[in-house]
């Protein structure tokens, strides 16, 4: 099975509707033996960020249809700093979410190994907890969700790690 990042716009959808679609994208992800890991949506109600397991693109996007909501994004992507067993325990942990566009040329080792030499750097940073990265298979991105007080405090872990960000969103667990 392979992870899906899919990317949805909500187009000013109420909380209770977008439940009722994540519900509705989790029930047809089950029948077609996939699984919907997890879900988080922006704080202004905007962006959904779905997480799918699933054999290919087409369950994963058929699944994701079922919700009804418009798809923005759909990638192939790589867990990093967790295994799905923690994922689906602290997933409503995250309130912080880093969009960051890979440089050109990165490969996914060099990454890999960038990321394993940077991380314990979060250690000068207490206050906030990394929880996990999605990084696109493509190299295009990554998503990084972290626990935080503040967007401040987010700012600053990714300054000490030497980590851009190209967009910070703050986000609720919805699934």
């Amino acid at each position: 099975m392979t992870l899906y990042l899919i990317e949805g716009e909500l187009e000013n959808l109420q909380a209770e509707q977008i439940q009722q679609a994540l519900d509705a994208i989790a029930t047809a992800a089950t029948q077609a033996q996939a699984e919907l890991i997890e879900a988080q949506v922006g704080e202004d109600l905007q962006r959904l960020f779905v997480v799918i397991d699933a054999t290919d693109t087409a369950i994963a996007q058929q699944s994701f249809a079922a919700g009804g909501l418009t798809v923005s994004l759909v990638k192939a992507v790589r867990l990093v700093g967790q295994d799905l067993d923690t994922v689906r325990a602290r997933k409503g942990k995250a309130n912080y979410l880093v969009e960051w566009n890979l440089p050109a040329g990165l490969t996914m080792d060099a990454y890999l190994q960038r990321k394993a030499e940077k991380s314990p750097l979060y250690a000068q940073v207490p206050d906030v907890q990394f929880e996990r990265t999605y990084v696109c298979e493509d190299l295009s991105k990554c998503l990084c969700f972290y626990d935080s007080p503040d967007e401040s405090t987010v700012k600053h872990a990714r300054e000490v790690v030497g980590a851009p960000i190209d967009s910070l969103t703050p986000i609720r667990n919805v699934h």
